[in-house]
């Protein structure tokens, strides 16, 4: 049964000392901002639809103003699940901030399936609310906006043929290792290649140093023996599977049974992500070809993509591409998540719409870098109502488009630009941007908005403000 706040407090936690007196500013500010009616609904909205009957039946839940307080906080403070778990059982001031007082704090493992139930449908709901709070607190008018892009990595290694491969025989094996429980299921020992495997990998790591003939030939033969190594992996797997489907109908311990029918999810989800790592490995060794489509760069995180910005220090990043549309006073107005890389220039017209929408009228002025450019990006946006489109043309423009871009209130718009990439680095430093700590896509879009809402609440509580 969920609910929206939590019952009355007992006489004893109210008669504890006067703990509203310890909370700093940006504390205090943040239990009134929190209190907003709007933002617990919608949080107690999102858990109403995770059962059908969650909010009359079964025993009582987190309440929603509490859940609230502890992912925001957990944000806030860049803590991990169990760093809040730690944290607010540890402190008076943290109780009385999310609530709880002197009940029990929700468990790490509660929090990560509170996050999972809002989801990202529940996240975006939370900063359209948070977006209006800010415009009535700091009275922003919307006049200017200005889009940039940036990525978001994947929580993942760098992805090598060679680690993926082992990843794939470690993954299999503890799977398989599994049924050591159950052994009337497994008749037969399967062999551990792991150790095997990651002595293949220095040798590869070895003989990619070596630049000659001698070199790449005994790269191919280290690649050989390993890939030898994951194929018979995974015929041993293919094996297990069958075995599993032809005796599991005999057992009749639960525990049993779920530890079968554990090892045969994990097989079904993985054994087809290493065949594929197996494939384009044979491809790029034997065939040269490193343009593999649909290229696999985690097991773990198959929906990561390859993207690279012509960055000197980091030309090649593993994650998903994120729009920040930011408006006066560091608002960030929206923000998307892409599982495929856009074109730049496709997501200038989809941010003044979205300007629009939230402040009724179109900016005024509208800057970005050179990715964005293109003439009918420019003739769109003012024919939608910008008076400015501060954006550079790409290569060589012509001599009217030069002719604008040497005019004062142009440069002037380029100089409020590169704020945004300034914007970008508090993101990645303060909110957590720098790399995604969740899992799958979904997962990537729940953390970057929540790090776009701790930064936008950060903009209300902050002590100067």
């Amino acid at each position: 049964m969920i609910r929206r706040h939590d019952g009355q407090r007992s006489l004893f936690e109210a008669a504890v000392g006067p703990v509203e007196d310890l909370l700093d500013d940006s504390l205090r500010q943040l239990d009134a901002l929190l209190d907003d009616e709007a933002l617990v609904t919608t949080v107690w909205q999102r858990q109403a639809q995770r059962w059908p009957q969650s909010r009359w039946r079964g025993r009582p839940g987190t309440p929603a103003d509490v859940a609230l307080r502890l992912l925001v906080l957990q944000r806030l403070r860049g803590w991990s699940f169990d760093e809040t778990e730690r944290e607010v059982r540890a402190s008076l001031v943290y109780r009385w901030v999310t609530h709880l007082y002197l009940g029990r704090v929700p468990d790490a493992k509660t929090l990560i399936r509170l996050s999972q139930v809002i989801g990202d449908e529940g996240v975006r709901a939370l900063h359209a609310r948070v977006v209006e709070l800010v415009i009535r607190a700091a009275k922003v008018q919307g006049r200017r906006a200005r889009v940039d892009t940036t990525v978001v990595e994947a929580n993942i290694h760098y992805p090598t043929d060679s680690t993926l491969l082992t990843d794939g025989i470690r993954v299999l094996t503890r799977a398989i290792q599994r049924l050591d429980a159950v052994p009337q299921i497994l008749r037969y020992r399967v062999r551990n290649r792991l150790r095997a495997a990651r002595r293949r990998v220095w040798q590869i790591v070895r003989a990619s140093r070596c630049r000659g003939q001698a070199g790449q030939a005994q790269l191919k033969d280290s690649y050989r023996h390993l890939l030898a190594l994951t194929r018979a992996t995974v015929r041993d797997a293919r094996r297990v599977l069958r075995t599993i489907r032809t005796r599991a109908h005999t057992m009749v311990d639960a525990g049993a049974a779920r530890v079968l029918g554990r090892t045969r999810d994990v097989l079904r989800i993985f054994l087809p992500r290493v065949e594929q790592v197996i494939q384009q490995t044979r491809v790029r060794i034997w065939r040269g070809d490193t343009h593999y489509r649909e290229k696999l760069l985690s097991l773990f995180e198959p929906h990561t993509e390859v993207i690279r910005k012509g960055k000197a220090a980091k030309p090649t990043e593993f994650g998903h591409l994120a729009k920040i549309h930011e408006a006066e006073r560091g608002l960030v107005v929206d923000y998307e998540v892409y599982a495929r890389r856009p074109t730049d220039k496709s997501l200038l017209l989809p941010a003044i719409r979205r300007h629009q929408d939230v402040f009724g009228r179109p900016p005024r002025l509208v800057a970005a870098d050179a990715g964005f450019w293109s003439v009918k990006n420019r003739d769109a946006a003012e024919a939608a109502g910008v008076k400015q489109v501060c954006v550079p043309a790409a290569g060589r423009p012509s001599a009217a488009q030069r002719q604008i871009q040497h005019q004062r209130w142009f440069r002037r718009g380029l100089r409020w630009r590169t704020g945004c990439e300034g914007r970008i680095s508090v993101l990645k430093r303060r909110d957590g941007l720098t790399r995604c700590r969740y899992h799958g896509f979904d997962g990537t879009q729940r953390w970057v908005g929540w790090g776009v809402i701790a930064h936008n609440l950060h903009l209300l509580i902050a002590p100067s403000r």
